[in-house]
């Protein structure tokens, strides 16, 4: 089964090093974010990778050319202004049968075991995973005006969001159309009031890398082998 990455965009909120390299190649630890994510998938056992590039693409693709890699890594350009919805269609050549579908710059411990029965179960035309959001800040109990419980909780445990890990139909593809969309806009809407659109509620770790504070938490993470998607 293909596993489709989304890693074209600009990254423009970590620009520290965006404007060098894509988001994606950013390391945490040793290693990029990308390859983090590609080794998670490999650790589920899939071989077949698209990496949907755009922005500085080529340092995705020169820097897994010179992997030996025991699986299949392809960098495929599908253009600068591209949006997230128009990189999928760029490949739909490549997308015949069921294929797995995340961005370039989110980890988690998801059981992609679990996530692909559950699609195939539900037999919608795409299956997203539903996450609770990372906590930014500090939560507090306040009882008259007196702190009686302050937490740094690592996620938040109300409210569901696009965690990113999905499984798609290839017949999804026809929600796109031709036209320059995001995924998460009206393909989304599309799949939702066709009833085509399942989530699999996954209350472990995830977390997304959006600002050079989320960089240096998954750091922070990997120093104190605190790391849930290592497996």
């Amino acid at each position: 089964m293909k596993c489709v990455i989304l890693a074209g965009g600009k990254g423009t909120r970590i620009s520290e090093y965006t404007k060098s390299i894509p988001k994606p190649m950013i390391r945490i630890g040793s290693k990029p974010i990308l390859e983090h994510i590609i080794n998670y998938y490999i650790s589920y056992g899939f071989k077949d990778f698209i990496i949907a590039g755009g922005y500085k693409y080529s340092v995705i693709k020169n820097y897994f050319k010179k992997k030996n890699n025991l699986v299949k890594i392809r960098v495929i350009n599908t253009g600068i202004s591209s949006l997230t919805g128009k990189r999928i269609i760029k490949l739909k050549n490549e997308l015949k049968s069921t294929f797995m579908l995340t961005y370039g710059d989110g980890l988690s411990n998801v059981d992609l075991n679990k996530l692909f029965k559950f699609h195939k179960k539900n037999k919608k035309k795409i299956t997203m995973t539903a996450v609770h959001p990372p906590a930014r800040f500090g939560e507090l109990e306040i009882n008259n005006n007196i702190v009686k419980k302050f937490e740094e909780k690592p996620q938040l445990q109300k409210g569901w969001i696009n965690g990113g890990f999905f499984v798609v139909e290839p017949e999804f593809l026809k929600f796109i159309g031709d036209k320059n969309v995001m995924l998460e806009r009206s393909p989304m809407s599309k799949a939702v009031k066709t009833k085509n659109l399942a989530a699999f509620k996954h209350r472990g770790f995830w977390f997304c890398m959006d600002t050079l504070r989320d960089k240096k938490v998954l750091e922070e993470m990997i120093k104190n082998k605190k790391s849930p998607w290592l497996k």
